[in-house]
This record gives C-alpha cells, structure tokens and sequence, in this order.
C-alpha cells in the first residue's frame, strides 16, 4: 500500500525529516508514481521546507497540480477520479452513492479545485490529519473499520506494485451503487468486460438546461453509458444545467 502508517512533520524537523515528507506525500497523494525532477513542486517543497507551508497545504498543492489534474482528473472516468480522490486525500474509500454522486455534481458546478478543496477543507480531513500529518490509508491501520470497508480500500489501491493512474475505470461503481462489498480480487488493467464503469449505464438528473432553441423543460434525466459520462457532463454544463444526481442504474 501506500502510506501505511502516520508520519508527521515536527517543528524541530531535520531536512531529512523534509525530505521523508516530501517523498511520503508524493507517493500517498500522487498514488505511487515516479516523479521526474521536472515535475516536482520546487516552490512548495522550498516553502514546506522553511516552514511557510503546512503539510495539509502542501498537500492541496499536489492535488492541485498538472500531475494530479492530468493523469486523473482528464484521463481518469468521473467515478473513477472521485473514488481515488477519496483514497488519496481521505484515507478511505467513498462509502455511499450519493457521497460520490455530490462530488461529481461539485466538480462539475464549481470545477477541479472547488473538488480538490471539498477533502482538504473537511472536517474530516482535520480530524484525521490535522495541519502536519501526511494522508495515509486509514482503513487498514484504523480499528473498527468493517470488511466491506477493507475489501473497498484494496479494490482501489493494491499497492506499491500498481501506480493509481494505470486504471482508469472505476473499481468501485456496483459496490457502492448496491452497499455491497467488492471481492478482494487480483488486480487487473482491463478496462472491458460487463463489470467495468465504462459498459454501465447511469442516470444524471438535470434541471434548468439551455438549448439553443425553444425547448425547455425544468427537469431532464440523461441515460449514458460510462464511457460517454464526461462528453454528457461536458455539454450539460455547456447548456448551464444543474447535475441533481448521478447514479448508476440496476
């Protein structure tokens, strides 16, 4: 896995005290990647480093980054995006429909960063993490946590052997879709087969859509199958419509 266990960043910190935060943020958030020198964030390592900077904002800044961005929020399936957004900033997996549902209607309204925000601003980022610790895998390390629960968190991060960026396809949609567990099978790329989030079809209810001409109804529900799921969203937001839900069908 990824971060396993808590490691926070002290007032008295050492620069190899730094450096290991650094490094323990980049592989936790960005989910397991390799990181060219060109891509790392030399500002905000500076600032961290010189104590300007928290690692909770630290950590806003690779979420915010082009690396993050590119590889999932533009090549990633919207469930996809936000059920690794959950792993890399929570520590968890989503645990309900419409908790994935109302962040995929937040990203579509007040876009990327309003998204990446909505985990870092939350309460329960504070509680878990505070100001200085860097985001770990709660659900294995946390007591009390269900089997459902661990079976979702291995079916969307297997571990150092498998960079987050390599499936893009949900591993979650039925699971969620139906409060089930996910089977803790081994891992696989595939992105075919009738299980995959890009064969399921999904509902999106919209209300006060634009066309070009007169047509106009106050609510419009989309059946879309999950491929299609960002070209729809990209013209519903086109039109000013409001995404009330999204939600697969059974």
């Amino acid at each position: 896995m990824a971060t396993m266990t808590k490691m926070e960043l002290w007032p008295n910190r050492s620069v190899d005290d730094v450096q290991a935060v650094i490094r323990a943020v980049y592989k936790h958030v960005l989910g397991n990647p390799h990181v060219m020198e060109s891509e790392r964030l030399s500002s905000a390592e500076s600032q961290l480093a010189d104590g300007s900077l928290s690692v909770r904002e630290f950590v806003r800044a690779v979420g915010k980054s082009e690396f993050y961005q590119t590889r999932y929020f533009q090549q990633c399936a919207p469930y996809r995006f936000v059920e690794l957004n959950f792993m890399h900033f929570l520590g968890r997996p989503p645990e309900s429909k419409a908790e994935v549902s109302a962040h995929i209607v937040r990203c579509v309204a007040e876009g990327y960063e309003s998204e990446i925000d909505s985990y870092i601003d939350s309460d329960e980022y504070q509680a878990a993490f505070g100001e200085n610790i860097v985001p770990y895998n709660r659900s294995l390390s946390e007591d009390g946590k269900s089997q459902v629960t661990y079976n979702r968190l291995i079916a969307i991060d297997r571990g150092p052997a498998q960079v987050s960026s390599s499936v893009t396809s949900s591993q979650l949609v039925y699971s969620v879709a139906t409060n089930s567990t996910s089977k803790a099978t081994a891992s696989k790329v595939s992105l075919g087969g009738s299980a995959d989030a890009s064969q399921k079809m999904f509902k999106i209810v919209v209300t006060g859509a634009k066309f070009t001409g007169p047509r106009r109804v106050s609510t419009t529900e989309y059946i879309v199958r999950g491929d299609r799921m960002t070209p729809q969203i990209q013209r519903i937001n086109r039109t000013s419509g409001k995404i009330v839900s999204i939600t697969e069908m059974t």
